[in-house]
Parts: structure tokens; sequence; C-alpha cells
């Protein structure tokens, strides 16, 4: 049994009586009750734990259209073998940016949970935020190990390696050249507006000091930094330095700590998006009486897991901020501000080589791909990988329209909750920088931009030991 505490001491009913105004109240001690009585995340551990690569390698983990570059070119030309690996592959890749998101959602249910305590009344749900917390920490393992063996498996250790990584930083610059964009990131990423822009949060929102969370006033003490993510969901979605700002604000206010939860539904939306496919693979294949793929189950129990946590956030996001005092001006940019980066920096794109992923094609992903046809799946020589890397991004394919159906699936989900927010910005109830997004040709243009400088990054370092592959012909 692994160590994952289950308290039931709040367990009674809700922290105050139920009434029109405060049902929420009731549907998040019903959430923590039945989170604490599942044990999903159990058997996640116990899947992970015998996990055998070998064992589970001659199947589909999920329907074909849920891998990497299904209906590209390449993929029409893959073998069968090939196919089943970029089928593993899609699993590793979203589940290795679900566990670097999931390390960012518990500092910020630690923030939150730690205003929502100041508050007072709130003692279950500060539970429930706690608990799930503990659940993240071994989700988060679970999606290593399997990550880890099945690469290990398919590419070797040597993959584990990257020998372009002195290249990282030249590829950042050439994802948003000439982009005012670009030019503000960089520049709010410096310590010193870091400094500053905390120093707002804490300023603006003076009149909460009451609701300061004890969560940042215990690491403030120790004189410990917030932890702040560089990768995953927010790492993407902004600087680090105005994702503290953000923090620091959510960690003021008791309304901005619950507006946090329409940020964390997005995520949450995300991963449902994809995740139940594997769902409904799992449904399928169990009905049949057949073999399910240890990975497969492991996506089954873990949307059933986060089912608990994408109510809590629908409910808090939703309902639990009218419990308190009506947004000042401030409190509303910053929760429009926090919301439009998301729709800008994470939704506002699509890709012809990831399905269901609403954001735009970069050059650390077309480096990915280039470090995967020159692995020993493909045998590409690095003249062949460039050549197909462009007929994959920068022309129009079926992996296109399929990113399109689960587009829609997902702006669909996020309009019904942000339509909801009055205090919303109009331009996010609409979500109307994801709608924009969603164009073939659109893509396929700033693909061809981002190909051409991706190509000159790499070339000068590759060209004299351009050869000729055993892959695919060109």
């Amino acid at each position: 049994m692994i160590a994952v505490s289950r308290s039931k001491v709040l367990k009674t009913g809700p922290n105050r009586p139920l009434s029109d105004r405060n049902r929420h109240i009731h549907t998040i001690a019903k959430t923590w009750s039945n989170n604490v009585d599942s044990e999903y995340t159990e058997k996640m551990v116990a899947l992970a734990r015998d996990f055998d690569y070998e064992r589970d390698r001659h199947s589909f983990w999920v329907d074909p259209e849920l891998s990497l570059l299904y209906g590209t070119p390449v993929w029409e030309q893959a073998t069968h073998a090939q196919k089943l690996a970029l089928n593993h592959l899609y699993w590793v890749g979203n589940y290795n940016h679900t566990a670097i998101s999931e390390a960012s959602t518990s500092v910020y249910n630690l923030v939150t949970s730690g205003v929502f305590e100041k508050v007072g009344g709130y003692d279950t749900l500060c539970k429930e935020l706690v608990f799930e917390t503990e659940q993240e920490s071994h989700h988060i393992r679970t999606f290593q190990k399997i990550g880890y063996k099945t690469k290990v498996s398919l590419l070797g250790k040597s993959w584990l390696r990257n020998p372009y990584y002195k290249h990282l930083k030249d590829l950042d610059k050439v994802s948003s050249q000439n982009s005012v964009t670009s030019l503000l990131w960089n520049t709010f990423s410096s310590d010193p507006f870091s400094n500053a822009l905390e120093g707002v949060a804490g300023f603006m929102n003076r009149t909460r000091s009451h609701q300061y969370s004890s969560y940042l006033q215990d690491l403030a003490l120790q004189g410990k930094p917030l932890p702040t993510a560089s990768d995953g969901l927010g790492g993407r979605s902004a600087p680090r330095s105005v994702l503290k700002f953000f923090a620091a604000n959510w960690g003021n206010s008791a309304f901005l700590a619950a507006q946090y939860y329409s940020i964390r539904y997005i995520a949450n939306a995300i991963l449902k998006n994809q995740e139940f496919a594997y769902f409904k693979h799992y449904r399928k294949l169990s009905q049949k009486g057949e073999y399910i793929p240890t990975p497969t189950a492991i996506s089954y129990y873990h949307l059933l897991d986060e089912a608990f946590h994408t109510t809590i956030s629908q409910t808090v996001a939703k309902e639990l901020f009218t419990d308190f005092d009506k947004p000042t001006l401030y409190e509303k940019s910053v929760a429009g501000l926090s919301v439009y980066m998301w729709q800008r920096n994470l939704l506002s794109g699509l890709s012809g080589v990831l399905p269901g992923r609403c954001t735009a094609d970069d050059p650390m992903f077309m480096l990915f791909f280039y470090r995967l046809f020159r692995s020993t799946l493909f045998n590409m020589s690095a003249q062949e990988a460039f050549e197909w890397i462009e007929k994959c991004f920068c022309s129009e394919h079926d992996g296109y329209h399929t990113g399109l159906k689960y587009h829609a699936s997902l702006l669909s989900s996020l309009q019904q909750l942000f339509g909801q927010l009055a205090y919303q910005w109009p331009v996010n109830r609409d979500m109307r920088l994801m709608a924009a997004g969603a164009s073939v040709e659109q893509s396929i243009q700033r693909n061809a931009q981002t190909f051409s400088n991706f190509k000159r990054c790499l070339t000068s370092e590759i060209a004299p030991s351009v050869t000729v592959g055993n892959g695919m012909a060109a």
C-alpha cells in the first residue's frame, strides 16, 4: 500500500450549513469523500511497478490516431512496428508533459489552500487540495517510470543524452523571431522585473493582507523562493517572473485564489481531451476480454482519479469565488491577463504531427523529430530527416484534420466554463484566440517559416556529417 494520507476527520459533511448560496460546499465535501475512498492512485502505482515494455510492445496503447505523426506522409509509409512505436512514444510524450504540469499544479494547490485556510471555513477544501497534491506525486513517478523504460527499450539509453543541447538556446530564439511577444518574454524573465512584479502584487492586494497564504508565509520565513515551472503547461504559458507574479496574486487574494482554478481547469480539460480516448480503449478491450496494455490501464485509472480534481476545479472556478468580496478592477485585470496569456501562448495554434496539441509547433518540437528520424527507429540521414520534417510540418495532410477534431472538442469544453464567468474579459469568455488558431493554412505558413529558421540553425553543425541513411526514401 502506498503512503497516501487518508484522514477522514472532515468527511462528516459540509463546513457550514447548506444553502442555495453555498451548495458548492456540499459538492466539495462529496468529492473529498469519494476521492479518499477511491484506490485509483494505488492501482496506477502497482501497474507501473510491474510494467514490462516487452510484454506491451506489440499492442497499440490507444487508437492509432493518437500517435506521433499520425496522418502525415511518414505515417503513411511507416512499418507496423514503427507505427506501434509512434503510438507508444505519444503516450510517453503526453505524460511526460503531464508530469511536469502536475508538479506545478501541486505548488499552486498549496499556495491557494494557504489562502482558503486563512479565510477560514474551507477545511474540507484544504484537505482535498493537500490530498490531491499527494496523489500527483505518485502520478508523476508512475509516468516517469513508464516513460523511461519505454524510451530506453525503443531508442536506447543514448537517446536520453541530447547531442544538440548547446543549440537549445539558439532554437529558443528562433521560435519567435521578430516578435514583440518574444521581446517582452525575455524582458520580463529577468530577476529585477520578477522582484518588481511580486512587489506590485503585494501592494495592490494590501487590503487583503489577512488572506495572505500561509504557505507563502512559511516560504518567506524560511527564505525560500516559490518553485516556478520552466516547462510543461505553466512554463509555456508565461515567463517565470510572470508566473511568480500570478502566484503571488493567487496567494494574496481569496478571489484570485479561486480564479486560479479556472486556469487549472484548462489543464484538466487539455488532459481529458486526449486521455478519454485511452479510457474508451480500455473499456473496449475489457468488454471483449482482450489483453489490456499497462499504460492503457494507467491512463484509465488516471482519468478516474483526475475526475475528482476536475470537479474541484469547476466548482471553485464557477461558484466558490462568489463567497468573497466582489473583485476589484485590479483583481479582474489579473484574472483576465492570466487566461489571455494561456490562450495566447498555449492554445492559439494547431499541430499536424501531434493530434490534440493546440499549440503552434516550434523549433524545439522539430528538433525532437529530427532526433527521432536519425535514431535507430528510422535510420535516416540528416538530409532525409530534414526533408521528412518539411513534408510533415509544412504540407497539408490528414494529421492536421485529426488535430482540428481534438481542437474543436477542447474549445467547446473551455467555452462552456469561461462563458459562465462574468468577470472575465470577453476575449476569454469566448476563447477567441484559441478559436482563431484552428486554421490549417495558418499553421502550415507558420511552420514553413519556423522550419526554415530551424534548418538554418542546425545545418552548420551537422552538414559535415550528412550521409545517406537507410530510412524512408524522400
